[in-house]
Parts: C-alpha cells; structure tokens; sequence
C-alpha cells in the first residue's frame, strides 16, 4: 500500500501536465467568417467593416446557410486590412521596434451583423481550430489587442475582452436605425428590401438586451463609447464628436451660414447636441431651421417600405429654404441616406435642388457594391470632414504589386477582385465562403480571372491609392501596439542578455501588462507625424476637410481643401482653400448663402419676428441721425455731435462749421442794410442840425430828436455785432448794447409823446401843466428808463454773461457758432422791457392822436409805435421756431425793421417839409394850421 501512494505520488505531476494538452471535444468547428490573417509570435487581431450582410432565412431545425447571404461590398475600406498589413510588415522588418519577435495580425468582417460579429470576438478567445471560448485547451493564439468597428450593438464586445484585459482600440464607429410601426420594433443597420427600386437590404432584429444597455452608456463621437468608461482597457482612436462639431462651428462661421438644419445620429446624440453644442453655435448667431435624427424615419413593415419617410426626408431636405445641411453619422448612415433621398427624389422630382452638405466622419462618400445603383448627384459639392492622413512611403508600390496569387491568408481580396474586373475564379482556394458566382454585386460573370489584374486600373473613387482617414489609423494603430510592447520589454530588463531572456518570457505575457505603455505611448512614426492618447484614453487627431464632386457617371472626386487642428488656437484652428472648392451647380461657383431672410442692408438694423429663430428677422430702417455701418446690424449707433448721417445712413460725415458771416449772401444784404440805415440816419442828423433854428425842429424838444437819431443810429450799428464769428468781446455787447441802444431809442419816443400831450395841457386855461413843461422832464424819463435798462443788463453781464458755443443739434450737416446767451430768462426780461416802453409809447400817442396837426407828432409816432410793436411782437415766435444762424439774421432783421420804422415814420413828414415844403416851416403857418 505505501509503495503504491509513492508510486501515485510520483506520476501525478505527469498526469497533471498532460491534462493541459488534452485536445476539448466538441462538435463545432471555427465559423465561416472572412477574413485576413498572418502567423506571428504575438496576434494583433481587429474586426472591421468590409461589408454589410444580409442574414439568410433562420429556422429552428438546421444551422442558417451563409452562403446564401447577400452582401453590400465597400469597395474603399479594402484599403483599411492593407494599411494594417503594411504596418505589420513595417514593424517586423525594422529591429530597432521589436527585435527577435514577429507581430502577427487576425482580422474579421463584421459584415454589420451582430451574431457573425459576436462570434468574431468569442473566436478570439477560442482554440485556433475550434469555436470554444473561454476554455484553455489546445492551441491559443497569443493575442496582445483588439481593433474594432464598434456601434450600439456591439458594444458589449469591449465589455467582453475587458473580462479578459485585453487591451482594446476603437478606429471607426457605426450605429443602428430604429423603425417602428404599431407594437412591432426593429432595429436597421441599412434599410430594408423596397420592391419598387429593386434594392436588397439587411433587417436584424430587436433585442430587449439592447434597451437595457442603452439606459447604461452616455454616447460619445457618434457612436456608443463612454465618456467616463470604466474599461481600463479601451483606447479611442475614433474623431471626438465635440471637435467635429467645433470644426463645422469654425467651418459655418467663416463662410458666415448662419441658418442650417442638423441631421444626428440619434436621439441621444441629438438631446446631447443640443444640451451642449446649440448655446455655442447660438453665441455664432448660428441657429437651426430644423433639429432631427437618422432614428425618427419609420419603416413600414407591412408595405415593407420606407417610401413614406423617405418623401418626408427629400421634401425637408431638398425643398427647404435651407440651403446647409449638417449630417453626424457613420457609413450606415450614409447608406441610409442615399437610399432614403433616392426614394424621395425619384418619386418627386428629375432635378433636385441643391444643397451643400456638410458631413462628419463616417459619413464619407464611398462606392457600395450591390444590386442597386443611388443617385449621388445631389451630394456634389459637399464638405466633408475625415481624419487626417499621409502618404505611407511604399504602401502604394505594396497594393499595386496585390493579387490573389500573393494574398495568402486574405479572404477579403475574392469578393472585391470578382467584382472590380468582372471576372470569375475557377476554384475555392480563396475561402470557404467564396462562391463561384456570387460577390457584392449579385452579377454573374464568365470570364475567368488571370490573377494579372492590377489594382492600379481602378478608378480613385472605387479602390484610392491614396491613404484614407482610416486606413492611416490601423497603420498608427499598429505602431501604437508595437511601441506599447517595446516599452513593456524595455522596462523589465535594460541590458541585451535579459532583453532576450524577456522576449522569451513575453510568450507568457498577460494582456493588461499592456495597459500602462499604451496609454504613456508617444512616437513619431514613419511620416514624422506625433502619435499619442491624452489623458482620456483619446489619440489625439487632425482632421482633413474634404470636397466632394461628383459626376453624371456615378464616379467621384474627393479634393482636400483644408484642414482642422483641435489642438491649435482658435483662430487657427480651421485653415480652408475656398478657391478650390467646387460648389453645387445651382450657385453658379459663388459661395453659398445660408440665411434666414436676406442679410440688412447698411442703414438698417435686425428686428426680430415674434415666435421665430433670432435668424429670422425683419428690417428697419435707422432712425434719423442713426447708422449701421455694415450689414446685419442687430441695432443702431448714433453718430457723434460732430458728425451727421449720410444719405444711405451707413456713415457719418463730419459736419460743416457756420456761422452769419460777412461773406455769404445773407451777410453781405444785412450788413449792407445796416450800414445804409446808419447813412440814412447820419443824414437825417446833419439836415435836423443844419436846420435846428427852424419851427417844425424846434417843436417837440429839438434835444430829444437827436437823442432819437443818435439812438436810431446806434441801433442800426448795434446790428453789425451780430454778423461774423462769435467771440468773448461780441457775445458780451451784442444783447446788452442792442437792449441799452434800443431802450434810449424807445423812452425818447415815450418822452416825445409826453411832451406833446403835456403841452396840450398846458395851452388849457387854469392849467398847472406848465411846471412839468421842459426839457428836465424829457432828459428825466429818458435817462431813468435807460438807467433801469442798464441795471437788468448789468444784473445779466455779472452773474451769467453771455459767451461763445457752438450747436450741433439744431443742425443736422451743420455745426452752428453762435453766442450763448446764458441766461434765456434774462435776455427775455431785456425784450420785455422794451416791449413795456413801446406800449406805453403806443398807448400815449394813440390818445394823442387827435390834437392839432401843427404840434402834434403823436399820429407818427403812433404808426411808428404800432410798426416796432408789430416787428417784435412777430420776432418771439420766429426766433424760437428757426434755428442755427438764421436765428440771428431775424433778430437783425427785427433791428434794422423795429429801427427804420421809427425813423420813417417820425423823421420823413419832417424831412418832406424841410426839404421840399420850407414854406411850410414857419411859425405863422404852424399857429394858422394850429387854429384850424
């Protein structure tokens, strides 16, 4: 018994390593998936798009037969397997990354089908020959990432390899659409079979797993990644939606489109766009027509259509007056819309209008292989956002050199190169799914392929042989990984013996080992371009901007016409060649205008519409004196006091200095009547002085007549200070000395009608009149009046004197100079003053008007009284109603009217008789005519 235990004890160890190569029984083989691989030490596996499969009919009593299944090729993304194995081969050939190691690569079609892509990631961590994941038997192939194409359904493959820690990548991203019709659910990768245009297409089935899952994830880019992830292991290598987003903000404000509608990818996308990006697109004066996603069009599953949505989406798109249209999205979101607008555009109209469309990354034009041709002359003239790349030294000698006969391992290169020279192969050596007959296009050709083809003769649009966005980022990818390893042997052992003793340990390497180098990676890589993550696990990108043109034959050109850096200052954030772009047609190669209404012409400000977008206003003219120097003004702006607005109210021009100058015509006559009546006046003087001894001067107190003439002359030159610029000494004597002048002018006159009437009074028998009867009196209420006169102005001069301004609003192109007076109260109590006297000289005389003729000077000065209260009377309201210097040309027009006035009608009857009636100047004929 004892020999027996040591005997059991010593063969244990045996039995227990062969239990480890024990091969697992099972009846299911590896699944037929397509693919593209090369052995190395180390697998870098990826599952990308190539094509879109339509599953075969499933039933419960026999496996589905994907044979049958209908695909949709794109020709483009061929290029993205080629870019991985040409990085691989880069890596391998340079010792200096990984030396003494191979970097192998395992990559699947993810066909757009949930079940053959959930199997492509469990094949992972399966055996190599057998589909049995999560079991360590057999022979595990030594997988260091995954890259992926990853949407909404697939999400829960990063879930999955982050159970294993294995370090992950997202390159692209795709997404699902919804249709909905009673209480049925499905979701749509591409849209469904639609008889009347005879296209095929993909349905798959809703799961309640998805609904559960959503309510779990906040989407980034346009996709499903997390922005807070809790997988360590996932690195985004996928455009961030915020900086395309900013990008087409920078990219609609320099062509200054201020009214677009958005297409987003979903729902959600659609809540965050506008929770986020639609306050700083407001700040732009950016604002939307319409706001909507890819998952609002239904699909009718009982008319299997989507005929319906599809004449709702041509008509909101190609009928709106919107003429820029934003759409966020992913391959199949192209796919989509396509066949959507092919629908819509087919049933309505021959010549759809058109619109420029501005499309985010994913949402390239690219050439579809299936049995339906879609309009992409609408598209022509889009831009278009893709990630930025470079030309791979040798990668085009490396795909012109490709066909079936070196593609060892590359199952894809069948279906594309059937296609592409209509040709057909003879054999199966290509894969387990190639069909002799049967690829994307569902064409059947005869001609057998020589494998002599050349990849060179296809058209640019179907199969580039410049790199793509994409394609440089499986390249970049490949070299992310390789340095990652690098770093990882370079830190465990830093002399050359235990490098090598390292590598031979790597082969029993656990994949989270990777997580710390990758996400510290930093490189140039073969072009001298920096590759690194920042410190969410993002690589960090540059963005080219791409224009697409199209022609009558289906073909296409894409022209790089600018670029995008997020990491650059604002103002160089966006870079963009306008001159190189081909704009659609129906402008005419003039840059589009995206506007509510039309833009505000200069002298118009924005008034906004009730209920509307602040895009939507209408436009008013600017109020007097008011500008707005460019267009769109949203108000305005006054122009300074010395400026005014010219005619079209979108400038302001410096306004003209004037004043009552002698120079101008109104000047020269004024000046030339003052100076006229003052002649006059000297005239009437010396004849008075001449004849001073004669009766009719005598009469009346000769004294106080030529204290009138002297006045009268005064107060036509006081006129003279009232021309010319203004300055101190004139604005402090122009109203004082016209007052002074004018007040000795008014009280000689009172004295002279007192003097009469006292007289009269005096001649009544028993009349004590004859005391007051002299020149005391007369000189008495002259020089009173006068004196009080001078106190009002001297009130005025010392506590507010008038002083020289300037009025630039009472004039619109003119800048008045003038004399301000200071004090309106005071200028006002000096011309009521006089007006006072006047009337009282008025009110006299007209008593006095019947006393006899011979001494009697009352009737003229009762015409002159009623002619100077007249002229004043008059000046109030026309002072007050004219403006600028034609003020002050009605206030010497009072003057020099109030002035002649009185000398007229007082000194002409007595001129008359002096000069032409002397014998009427004697005493005997005045005591006659006073007798009768």
């Amino acid at each position: 018994m004892v020999i027996f235990v040591i005997l059991l004890l010593l063969l244990l160890p045996h039995i227990a390593c062969k239990v480890q190569d024990v091969q697992c029984r099972t009846w299911r083989s590896r699944p037929n998936h397509p693919r593209f691989y090369k052995r190395g030490d180390f697998t870098y596996g990826a599952i990308i798009f190539q094509s879109a499969l339509h599953p075969p009919p499933i039933t419960m009593n026999r496996h589905p037969d994907w044979e049958q299944a209908l695909k949709i090729g794109v020709t483009e993304n061929y290029q993205h397997p080629l870019a991985l194995a040409f990085a691989v081969k880069e890596v391998n050939e340079n010792p200096q990354i990984l030396p003494n190691i191979t970097l192998g690569f395992h990559i699947y079609d993810n066909t757009l089908d949930i079940s053959r892509s959930s199997a492509a990631a469990m094949q992972f961590l399966s055996p190599k020959d057998r589909f049995l994941p999560n079991f360590l038997c057999g022979t595990h192939e030594n997988l260091l990432t995954i890259t992926a194409d990853v949407t909404k359904r697939y999400f829960p493959i990063p879930q999955i390899f982050a159970i294993y820690k294995i370090p992950q990548g997202v390159v692209s991203t795709l997404i699902r659409y919804t249709a909905r019709t009673g209480e049925e659910e499905g979701d749509f990768l591409i849209p469904p079979p639609v008889d009347s245009v005879g296209c095929s297409f993909a349905r798959i089935p809703s799961r309640r797993q998805e609904k559960l899952l959503h309510r779990e994830l906040i989407y980034d880019s346009a996709s499903i990644i997390p922005e807070n992830s809790e997988i360590p292991s996932f690195y985004k290598m996928v455009p961030k939606r915020l900086d395309q987003f900013r990008g087409i903000l920078k990219l609609l404000d320099h062509f200054q489109w201020r009214w677009i509608g958005l297409f987003a990818t979903d729902g959600m996308t659609l809540q965050w766009f506008i929770q986020k990006m639609v306050p700083e697109f407001s700040n732009h004066s950016i604002c939307f027509a319409f706001l909507d996603s890819f998952t609002s069009f239904e699909y009718d599953i009982e008319k299997r259509s989507y005929v319906k949505s599809s004449m709702y989406l041509s008509d909101k798109i190609m009928n709106s007056k919107v003429n820029v249209l934003v759409f966020h999205g992913e391959a199949t979101n192209m796919i989509f819309l396509r066949y959507i607008l092919h629908l819509g555009i087919k049933a309505q109209m021959q010549n759809p209008k058109g619109k420029v469309f501005i499309l985010t990354i994913g949402m390239e034009l690219k050439t579809y292989l299936f049995n339906c041709i879609l309009d992409i002359r609408y598209i022509s003239g889009a831009l278009s956002f893709a990630l930025q790349s470079n030309e791979l030294q040798g990668f085009r000698h490396f795909i012109q050199n490709r066909n079936p006969s070196n593609a060892e391992g590359d199952t894809f290169i069948k279906d594309f190169w059937t296609d592409q020279f209509c040709c057909k192969f003879q054999d199966t050596v290509m894969g387990s799914m190639s069909l002799l007959q049967r690829n994307y296009s569902g064409r059947t050709y005869s001609s057998p392929c020589t494998g002599e083809e050349k990849l060179e003769s296809l058209p640019e649009h179907v199969f580039p042989r410049s790199v793509t966005g994409q394609s440089y980022s499986f390249y970049n990818s490949v070299y992310i990984v390789a340095h990652a390893l690098h770093a990882l042997i370079s830190s465990r052992s830093r002399s050359k013996a235990g490098m090598k003793t390292e590598i031979r340990n790597l082969h029993n390497h656990q994949p989270w080992q990777l997580y710390h180098f990758l996400k510290a990676v930093s490189f140039n890589n073969t072009v001298a371009e920096k590759i690194s993550f920042d410190q969410n696990g993002d690589l960090i990108q540059k963005y080219d901007i791409i224009n697409l043109v199209t022609y009558p034959n289906q073909s296409f050109n894409k022209v790089k016409v600018g670029r995008m850096d997020p990491q650059a200052p604002p103002d160089e954030l966006l870079s963009i060649n306008e001159d190189a772009i081909v704009w659609p047609s129906r402008f005419n190669q003039t840059r589009p205008v995206a506007l509510c209404n039309p833009k505000c012409p200069t002298g118009y400000r924005k008034k906004s519409k009730e209920g509307e977008s602040f895009c939507c206003y209408d436009c008013i003219v600017c109020p007097k004196g008011w500008i707005s120097e460019h267009e769109d003004m949203p108000v305005c702006s006054k122009c300074p006091d010395d400026q005014y607005a010219n005619k079209g109210q979108n400038a302001c021009i410096p306004k003209t200095i004037t004043y009552l100058s002698y120079e101008e015509p109104l000047g020269i006559s004024l000046t030339i009547s003052a100076v006229s009546f003052s002649i006059l006046t000297v005239l009437l003087l010396r004849i008075f002085l001449k004849h001073h001894e004669t009766p009719i001067v005598k009469a009346n107190n000769r004294d106080l007549t030529y204290t009138l003439l002297i006045s009268l002359l005064l107060c036509f030159l006081s006129a003279l200070l009232f021309i010319g610029r203004p300055d101190k000494v004139t604005c402090f004597l122009r109203q004082t000395a016209f007052g002074l002048v004018f007040t000795m002018a008014v009280s000689s006159v009172l004295a002279k009608t007192i003097t009469v009437v006292l007289i009269f009074m005096a001649t009544q028998p028993g009349s004590r009149m004859k005391k007051w009867v002299g020149k005391s009196l007369a000189s008495c209420i002259v020089v009173s009046c006068s004196i009080l006169q001078g106190g009002i102005c001297l009130v005025w001069l010392s506590t507010s004197p008038p002083f020289p301004d300037s009025d630039a609003q009472s004039m619109t192109e003119e800048i008045v100079l003038q004399c301000n007076e200071s004090s309106p109260i005071m200028f006002y109590c000096v011309l009521s003053y006089m007006g006072l006297l006047a009337m009282a000289s008025f009110t006299v005389a007209f008593f006095a008007r019947n006393l006899p003729d011979s001494f009697n000077e009352a009737k003229f000065i009762t015409f002159s009284m009623l002619v100077f209260c007249s002229v004043w009377l008059s000046f109030v309201p026309t002072y007050l109603s004219t403006k600028g210097k034609y003020m002050v040309a009605v206030e010497i027009f009072s003057i020099l009217a109030s002035s002649a006035g009185l000398l007229t009608c007082i000194f002409f009857p007595k001129c008359y008789i002096i000069l032409l009636r002397p014998e009427l100047n004697k005493r005997e004929q005045l005591i006659r005519r006073g007798k009768h």
